[in-house]
């Protein structure tokens, strides 16, 4: 798709020339004429922009940096929407600061939009208008990193004579914390929401709110809207929401609609804004195109700091623009796949970078506060200067979580993010040190305030005489796995020693206070957040396990022989009795969790069955794909493939959260997560089930709603290229036919974990241990493709590549590893298909007399040692 902004008409700035040309007071503009909203969805075209034309007030969008973001619809407009605080999560933000609800521009008394195409890029949105008032019209929106303020770029395109145009732009402003929540309950609550003061400066609107929640600290929240040039005029007022009325949905409002789309409200409940009209006079050359770009920006921190950051943004935007771009195009640039039999999982893996990217943010001065889910608002326990995070999702989990890093993680080194998931690891360790008292516990769920809705390091008893837990177990067992990932796969050793601590405390805490009955497996909460069960999980077992081997993996390294011995062997005793425990033969699937006394399987069919097919473990300096043993593996994998566990077309084809009959109520949960078709498509590929009814399955799951998914009429779920947390499911349908409030998230992180993993892991074979300094790469091309390969593929301190092919029984790896990766050992194999015999080795031409084979839950594993630099294995199987 050619582009209608090129870099060029992004720096063109508002003239210098300003004529007085304004609306009166009391004037709104007219709506724009209507035109022709077109039916199709392109999903092709440019590779990093993708369009839709159908439903666009149906379907959310965000515009995201590192320090702040805005979310609205597609059709320009933005509505109320999101549940954490009814209906006001989107909008402009800079966590943990909300700034306005939007902004709405006007054409010589007439508005713009709403959009007929909008087009998802990558570091930006582009809306193409109805032309309005004789005039073509687009806009671009972008957010600066670094940045506490969004920009909005209006390119108005005049086709016939030189003439002036008025321009209005409307603000509606809404200043709140992303803490406190308007959950019943919780105190203070989002109702406490101070109102909101306006001023027209001259220049900017200038939005203030100052005061203190009932019980919390006082604030100063500034936000301001502006351009570079002086305004004609200004005002402000209690409405300004452009085209759209103002309507307030509360739920309560007589005659109002049980359950209204987005755009039918306006603004929520706890909305306590004001709002304000700019008014410019604009030159149009004949036959030539202007842009004005609409800053807004703010603080937490008082008007002036505000100033700083509008002046920031406005400096350059078209500069910025392409800034940003090129920082966007840089990140493309790792992991450059070809996948030739697969090009839906290419470009999954391809735009899931960019919503990593997108979600990846920063704040400061975190003041860490145990809520105890919004039931207090205590004095900080401490402060944390700085923060930097891949949030779970937008628009109603931004923030910071414990289990959703930690799957994410196997994502962002894939790609070659290392430097945000190491700090979201920090943050991490950061606030649950001065939230548990440096216990080893890990917090789970962390506004960017510093507020702690849950996750720390207590216990109460229920009424039944069973442990309420105020934290979960598996985040807490699967942190030092997650340290130990990115250890391997960058080679940093002082990343590693600065965790480290921090994860043994992790696993010595789980061993000495959460297994009161000395059987090896942990109690707690584990990532099913359902009732039912018993007091130790699967998941936490499995992790369990994982992260006793991946600690004695980092001890050995570090000659603590102290915790590598009790690591180590503690992970062999209890991995050794697993499956006899776990394994739930009346069902050929793994029970869920445990029940004392007595160790009683419960079963209710919940997706973390997969888990121990999903873990891998790293034991003795080798790779062990999944925990279970391959019989149970692949029988419990197959049983997961049918319509009780997984759906079907035209639905998405992923994994239930329950299977069928499942559950503490005995019905199952047909709402498919990308997370857990993730466990599924990484499950399989570790016991080498890559076909077109097995893995693949799954990863075309992940991939569709982010381009054509069926249930929605061939469009995306919502924003092109943006993978969901959740997929239209039997129980659940697409976000863009649910309601303002009961939408799951339209951007997800962890669900790349079932794309970038399977790809760059399982079928590309990359095995970095580079802590230890050591490669091993074993490809497993699926069946039914020729070939795949990726080049700049960030390993270390360096970037290789790799190609694998298959042609009959002839199989062949090809390898590309500079000295800088950092790798003294390098084995180069291929993965061979169950059962298989080796006829003949090449290495460079060379026929071997020897090579190593190793039969794994994948395959037969043929390897071969080599070095740094290009190196070629051809294996031929009889």
């Amino acid at each position: 798709m050619s582009r209608s902004l090129t870099a060029a008409a992004c720096a063109v700035a508002l003239g210098t020339t300003v004529m007085v040309a304004q609306l009166p007071a009391d004037a709104t503009p007219r709506a724009a004429s209507t035109t022709t909203t077109t039916t199709t969805t392109t999903t092709t075209g440019a590779a990093d922009e993708l369009a839709v034309s159908t439903r666009l007030a149906d379907r959310r969008e965000v515009s995201a940096g590192t320090r702040a973001y805005s979310i609205g619809f597609e059709d320009g407009r933005f509505y109320a929407n999101g549940w954490h605080i009814t209906g006001e999560m989107g909008g402009v933000w800079t966590a943990p600061l909300k700034l306005v609800d939007g902004v709405w521009f006007g054409l010589d008394n007439q508005w713009v939009g709403p959009a007929t195409t909008f087009t998802s890029g990558w570091g930006y949105s582009r809306y193409t208008l109805p032309d309005t008032a004789g005039l073509k019209v687009s806009r671009t929106d972008f957010v600066p990193d670094g940045v506490r303020g969004a920009l909005f770029g209006l390119t108005v395109t005049n086709p016939g004579a030189a003439r002036t145009t008025t321009l209005t732009v409307d603000a509606h402003s809404e200043l709140m914390g992303q803490y406190p929540w308007g959950f019943t309950g919780v105190t203070p609550n989002a109702s406490d929401n101070l109102p909101d003061h306006g001023l027209y400066d001259g220049k900017n609107l200038q939005f203030t709110d100052q005061g203190a929640l009932p019980g919390a600290p006082a604030h100063d929240y500034a936000a301001l809207v502006g351009t570079a040039v002086t305004p004609t005029s200004g005002q402000v007022g209690d409405q300004f929401y452009g085209a759209q009325p103002g309507h307030r949905c509360t739920g309560t409002e007589p005659g109002a609609p049980a359950d209204p789309k987005p755009s039918a409200c306006d603004d929520g409940p706890f909305g306590r804004g004001t709002g304000g009209r700019l008014t410019y006079s604009l030159d149009l050359p004949a036959g030539g195109s202007r842009t004005v770009w609409l800053a807004v920006a703010g603080s937490d921190q008082g008007l002036q700091a505000a100033h700083t950051e509008l002046d920031k943004a406005l400096a350059d935007p078209g500069a910025a623009l392409a800034q940003k771009q090129a920082s966007r195009q840089a990140l493309s640039q790792m992991t450059q796949l070809s996948l030739p039999g697969d090009p839906l999982v290419q470009q999954a893996v391809e735009w899931g970078k960019q919503n990593m990217a997108d979600l990846t943010q920063n704040a400061t001065n975190l003041q860490v506060r145990w809520t105890n889910q919004g039931k207090q608002f205590p004095a900080p326990s401490g402060t944390v200067p700085s923060a930097t995070w891949i949030g779970a999702g937008f628009p109603d989990y931004p923030w910071i979580f414990g289990t959703d890093a930690e799957y994410t993680a196997f994502a962002s080194v894939s790609v070659g993010q290392f430097e945000a998931i190491k700090g979201h690891l920090r943050t991490l360790r950061e606030v649950s040190d001065l939230l548990n008292n440096r216990s080893g516990v890990v917090t789970h769920e962390v506004v960017s305030d510093g507020s702690i809705w849950f996750g720390q390091d207590s216990r109460t008893q229920n009424a039944d005489g069973t442990t309420a837990y105020n934290f979960n177990t598996d985040e807490t067992v699967k942190f030092p796995s997650t340290v130990a990932l990115l250890w391997r796969w960058t080679g940093d050793n002082a990343f590693r020693d600065e965790m480290y601590d921090f994860s043994v405390r992790n696993l010595r805490y789980v061993t000495n206070q959460l297994d009161a009955d000395h059987d090896g497996w942990p109690e707690g909460l584990g990532n099913v957040e359902r009732g039912g069960m018993g007091p130790e999980k699967l998941d936490n077992t499995v992790y369990y396990i994982r992260g006793l081997y991946d600690l004695a993996d980092m001890a050995k390294s570090r000659h603590d022989g102290t915790t590598y011995a009790w690591a180590n062997n503690l992970a062999r005793q209890i991995s050794s009795r697993f499956d006899s425990t776990w394994w739930y033969a009346a069902a050929s699937q793994y029970a869920d969790s445990l029940v004392d006394p007595g160790d009683v399987q419960s079963f209710q069919k919940h997706w973390i069955g997969q888990t121990p097919m999903e873990a891998e473990l790293q034991v003795n300096g080798r790779t062990q794909a999944g925990l279970a043993p391959y019989a149970h593996g692949n029988a419990a994998l197959a049983g997961r493939e049918n319509d009780c566990y997984s759906g079907t077309a035209p639905l998405s084809t992923g994994l239930f959260h329950t299977g069928c009959g499942g559950g503490a109520n005995g019905q199952g949960e047909k709402v498919i997560f990308g997370l857990t078709t993730s466990i599924q498509s990484v499950g399989e590929g570790n016991y080498g089930r890559l076909g077109a009814g097995q893995q693949q399955r799954y990863t075309h799951a992940l991939a569709d709603p982010m381009f054509a998914e069926p249930a929605t009429g061939g469009t995306p779920d919502e924003q092109p290229g943006a993978m969901p947390e959740i997929f239209p499911s039997p129980d659940q349908g697409a976000n863009i036919d649910r309601c303002w409030t009961c939408r799951s998230m339209f951007m997800q992180a962890w669900g790349n974990y079932g794309t970038a993993w399977a790809v760059v892991h399982q079928w590309l074979g990359v095995q970095p241990d580079l802590g230890n300094g050591q490669l091993v790469v074993v490809p497993q091309v699926p069946s039914g493709q020729p070939s795949a390969s990726v080049t700049h593929l960030r390993l270390g301190g360096g970037f290789a590549d790799v190609a694998a092919s298959v042609s009959g029984t002839r199989y062949t790896t090809t390898l590309d590893v500079p000295r800088s990766v950092g790798a003294r050992k390098v084995w180069i194999g291929h993965t061979l298909p169950r059962g298989s015999q080796v006829a003949s080795v090449l290495l460079d031409g060379r026929s071997l007399d020897t090579w190593t084979t190793r039969t794994t839950n994948r395959g037969l594993e043929v390897t071969v040692p080599t070095g740094s630099g290009s190196h070629t294995l051809v294996v031929a199987s009889r």
